[in-house]
């Protein structure tokens, strides 16, 4: 089965860093697309980046493209997502997905597989 879990949410102050991390297990995070996710309170779920590994392709919508960086360790199968200078509006549920194939579409529909999501609160 494939798995992954969110981790490393919290309660922040805004102009922090912060790093997530989502273990993935079932699957390998070189062979296939893994994806963050986040979604605010009362809004849809938006992309954050999505990384091929083994390609070194990452993709961030034109939105996310400054504070966030999505990257992976193979030997501990795990993805990361790095967010800078935190801000009020990043408060969300982060999630991580993964799908078994490469695609160019960065939809959430598009990723089959969910872990639980990890909370991040920021405060100003």
């Amino acid at each position: 089965d494939v798995q992954l879990q969110a981790s490393g949410g919290g309660e922040m102050t805004a102009g922090g860093s912060l790093r997530l991390s989502c273990a993935v297990s079932g699957i390998s995070v070189n062979d296939y697309d893994i994806a963050w996710f986040r979604q605010a309170p009362g809004k849809e779920r938006d992309g954050i980046s999505c990384i091929s590994s083994s390609s070194g392709r990452t993709h961030y919508p034109e939105s996310m493209k400054n504070r966030f960086t999505i990257s992976t360790d193979i030997a501990l199968n795990t993805v990361y997502l790095q967010i800078d200078d935190l801000a009020p509006e990043d408060t969300a549920i982060y999630y991580c997905a993964v799908r078994p194939y490469r695609s160019n579409n960065y939809a959430s529909t598009a990723f089959p597989y969910w872990g639980r999501g990890t909370l991040v609160t920021v405060s100003s």
